[in-house]
């Protein structure tokens, strides 16, 4: 509505081209606030005498309708903007009578009353009033009365006035308000990376038939390519199994079986004590078969149990010593020339660990490092029987830079993380070929502090010792 009250106003200065134009703000009878425009007329000099206004007055009544219908096809079609009124609603109220100006002009007031704030009665039409519907007949309007009917009660066309003020509004047309357009937002994509391995068919068939660990089905040497969430066996109830040592005897000799657990709290300084269980049952209840006291203390949570005898690091020495588990004696102990011992060469979580001994599916190994080997790790095999070193390799993977590790069908595997939740197996070392290559195996450290982490051949499994808690891993090797 506000358009069309603009296009009135512009036609009015361009149809009067007057050289005075004014405005007035005023309240009418009913409260609502009416602007009136009044234009000068460029071409009487005077008002026109009485015999003219049914003229006027059926003009200005013309274009009151037209208005009207305009305003109501902008309802229908769901125009928006401030009501006045109901549809046909009350009329304006009547504008004051034509009156000269005091420069003797005509003033056609009723011409521009617009009511501020309503559709209704948007323009007026003569003196009679400014809402009159399309089709309405005043009294004093009819031809007997001496007042002819406007041209489109007559059903001819309305003719344009002389002072050009119907044409402009003619041409108005009120676009229904368009509905918002969707605009759908470009789609994001989130790049996704992977890393494609390929599994051989018979890798595959493997795994499916794989069941129990330590079964015929997976019998056989091959590489580390999986390994499972941990599985805990028990809880070390002191402060003194903060990290520890647990294991079975891959090579048992009675009366010992591979069922047969042993188990050392690590933390201390005189750590002397060894847990014997007869079941990992036992071992998750916490009473021990047996307690065996060691004529000397060990060092850390290196030690391994294999072919009938516990091998270990005595405290504060570069040696490994061999306790006869059934003698319950000392029965060899060897020197590891260079090795450090003592907090010089220990994996990455501490605890002394320079020394660590492992068992794989060829027998006894040492895991250690000199400064000749500038703390890289170095490994070497040992006789279980007199503890002398066959074969040592050197390889390029420094000690201090992981966190734990173990021997696998003769290969080294080493564990990035002792805390991280989710660390992986990260270096492998082939003594066979004396090559080394990075992995990305994951690795679970369920309870943020892994002290000692051993591979038992007859298990097929790793078993660790992770805050207080004692777990195992299953695992899947390749085939050769």
């Amino acid at each position: 509505m506000v358009g069309a009250w603009l296009l009135l106003w512009g036609a009015l200065a361009l149809g009067c081209r007057g050289e005075t134009a004014f405005l007035r703000r005023a309240d009418d009878s009913t409260g609502r606030c009416t602007y009136s425009f009044t234009v000068a007329s460029p071409v009487e000099a005077t008002c026109p005498d009485a015999s003219r206004m049914p003229e006027l007055r059926a003009e200005l009544a013309a274009l009151a309708a037209r208005l009207s219908r305009l305003e109501s096809r902008e309802r229908v079609t769901g125009g928006s903007g401030p009501r006045g009124g109901e549809a046909g609603g009350a009329r304006a109220p009547p504008a004051s009578s034509p009156r000269h100006s005091p420069g003797g002009c005509l003033r056609r007031a009723a011409a521009g009353q617009v009511p501020a704030g309503g559709r209704e009665g948007a323009a007026g039409a003569g003196e009679g009033g400014a809402g009159e519907a399309a089709g309405e007949q005043r009294p004093g309007d009819h031809p007997a009365a001496g007042h002819p009917l406007p041209p489109w009660r007559r059903g001819a066309r309305p003719q344009r006035p002389a002072w050009g003020l119907a044409q402009p509004l003619l041409t108005l047309r009120l676009a229904p308000p368009q509905p918002p357009r969707w605009d759908p937002q470009p789609l994001a994509y989130q790049e996704l990376q992977s890393e494609r391995t390929e599994v051989p068919v018979s890798r595959l068939l493997e795994e499916t038939a794989l069941g129990h660990p330590g079964s015929e089905d997976s019998a056989g040497c091959g590489e580390l390519v999986w390994v499972g969430k941990p599985v805990v066996f028990g809880r070390a109830e002191s402060i003194t199994g903060k990290y520890g040592v647990w294991m079975k005897d891959p090579e048992p000799v009675p009366p010992f079986t591979r069922e047969t657990t042993w188990r050392v709290d690590a933390v201390g300084t005189e750590v002397r004590q060894l847990f014997q269980y007869e079941a990992a049952e036992q071992l998750a209840q916490g009473y021990p078969a047996k307690v065996h006291i060691l004529p000397r203390p060990l060092e850390s949570t290196g030690a391994v149990v294999y072919h009938g005898g516990l091998f270990f690091q005595p405290r504060r020495s570069r040696t490994v010593a061999r306790y006869d588990l059934r003698g319950e004696a000392v029965t060899a102990e060897r020197e590891i020339p260079g090795a450090g011992y003592h907090g010089q060469y220990p994996y990455s979580w501490g605890g002394y660990t320079d020394i660590d001994l492992a068992v794989d599916e060829t027998g006894l190994w040492v895991i250690y490092s000199t400064e000749k080997a500038r703390g890289a790790i170095v490994l070497s095999k040992l006789d279980p029987e007199t503890l002398e070193i066959r074969r040592t390799w050197e390889t390029n993977i420094r000690k201090r830079g992981v966190a734990n590790s173990f021997i696998i069908c003769g290969t080294l595997y080493t564990v990035s993380s002792y805390s991280a939740p989710n660390a992986t197996i990260n270096f492998a070392y082939n003594t066979a070929t004396g090559t080394s290559r990075a992995l990305s195996i994951p690795f679970e450290n369920r309870f943020r502090y892994l002290s000692m982490v051993d591979y038992n051949p007859a298990e097929r499994q790793l078993f660790a010792w992770d805050s207080f808690n004692m777990v195992t891993y299953p695992i899947r090797l390749s085939r050769p």
